[in-house]
């Protein structure tokens, strides 16, 4: 199991960072991603395939006044 902004999730096997995100309706163009401890850059989000002991945090910028 990964785990997944303080949270562990199971996800599917072969799963990417991509699938997840938008699976989980996260708008790929406004989050950042941090995976065991380094930052993953967008390019790299269709090839990451989830493992199970990875720590994945995810942030989503919001605009805003």
């Amino acid at each position: 199991m990964a785990r997944i902004n303080g949270k562990d999730v199971k996800t599917e096997a072969g799963m990417t960072v991509e699938q997840y995100l938008l699976k989980n309706g996260y708008p790929l163009a406004r989050v950042a991603l941090e995976r065991n401890g380094e930052i993953l850059p967008k390019s790299k989000y269709g090839d990451a395939v989830i493992e199970e002991q990875d720590v994945i945090e995810i942030v989503s910028f919001v605009g805003g006044g």
